[in-house]
């Protein structure tokens, strides 16, 4: 965790921002690995005295997540996972751990999103083997800034930045700090090794178990902007009106609640400042409740089930009941080019909404 993006972003303590609607900021409370500017290992600590909530640094990167002993719970695997086994070894273990496991879900994971990010700059790529650089989330990103148009200055933060390539680009377009958040700490990891050491290093899967280790050096003009945490998008953890932009990419639809993401990003936005969501509404009842859906099911309602008719009336005054009072549409792309690529023969192509809004005054 760098130390001047923790001294100028100031998170508040999620715990009580959740069950008290107080904005009481962090302190650190302990820091036992450093390396320069940046707290390697260390604990947060809430000042309150009826909280005194404790959220650690592990590898640089600090989890400021209101329920952190069900997230540590859920997460231990890619908390304590080691990065030092060859690529035969981790094969092994997960030929012993089989398919379904946390293991091979997190291998899958970063693979499709780590080869989505950075295949472009993989030296060993096939070339035409996965997502072209128009079906990318650079391009969902550059379409965003346009669609948004001139941003003032400020901070930023990328909301579901998955394994970095969102921030990194943000950062090289802008002279502020730039904070990428996730709730991800596999995902995290990559971005992290990426901005502290230079290097790309991730699983690609081939087909089934079967990975490759892709591992090259990477660099990013402006990194020194950049930082990652693990953050909840639902609840971020940030007083009122502290960033000037926030991208949301892809995320929507991967939420337990959609519309509290809406709403944090409306509360974190300065007035005047701006934002993108994009999502190909790929909704799933595993990642998102259905009653949270923003569109997607009740095709017998006024917008007939139609998620971008959705997003737009909850920001264009639409009558929506939880219509979003803070925030209004600038402009909208109603489809998009997007592609993941899940193995050497299997590559799924998503058609993308994207909405710039921007806070009221």
């Amino acid at each position: 965790m760098k130390l001047n993006h923790f001294e100028k972003l100031k998170p508040v303590c999620p715990r009580c921002l959740r069950d008290r609607n107080r904005q009481t900021a962090l302190k650190i409370g302990s820091s036992i690995q450093r390396n320069g500017d940046s707290i390697r290992e260390g604990i947060l600590l809430c000042p309150q005295s009826d909280c005194l909530m404790e959220y650690p640094i592990i590898d640089g990167l600090p989890i400021i997540i209101a329920d952190l002993r069900a997230y540590v719970t859920q997460h231990v695997f890619s908390i304590l996972q080691r990065g030092d086994l060859s690529a035969d070894m981790e094969g092994l273990l997960g030929d012993c751990l089989g398919p379904g496991s946390a293991f091979d879900t997190q291998r899958q994971h970063l693979s499709i999103y780590a080869q989505s990010h950075y295949e472009d700059r993989d030296p060993k790529a096939e070339q035409g083997g996965g997502a072209s650089l128009d079906e990318s989330v650079l391009s969902l990103l550059e379409n965003g800034l346009e669609l948004a148009g001139e941003r003032m200055p400020g901070t930023i933060v990328d909301a579901g930045c998955s394994v970095g390539r969102s921030t990194f680009a943000l950062a090289e377009k802008s002279d502020d700090l730039v904070l990428g958040i996730d709730m991800s700490f596999g995902m995290l990891k990559v971005a992290a090794k990426i901005l502290n050491e230079g290097v790309a290093s991730y699983p690609l899967r081939r087909v089934g178990m079967v990975y490759d280790q892709r591992e090259f050096p990477l660099e990013f003009e402006g990194s020194e902007k950049v930082d990652f945490w693990v953050c909840d998008a639902t609840a971020l953890p940030f007083a009122d009106d502290q960033f000037a932009f926030a991208a949301s990419l892809n995320i929507l639809d991967c939420l337990q609640s959609p519309y509290d993401h809406l709403k944090s990003l409306s509360r974190i936005l300065v007035p005047g400042g701006k934002t993108v969501i994009a999502s190909p509404y790929d909704w799933t009842a595993g990642a998102t409740p259905v009653e949270t859906w923003v569109g997607g099911h009740s095709q017998r309602s006024v917008n007939k089930g139609s998620s971008e008719a959705m997003l737009r009336s909850l920001f264009a005054g639409g009558g929506h009941p939880n219509e979003i009072q803070d925030l209004h549409m600038i402009g909208e792309i109603e489809r998009l080019p997007w592609t993941a690529k899940l193995h050497d023969r299997s590559v799924v192509h998503y058609q993308v909404h994207l909405l710039a809004a921007q806070a009221r005054a």
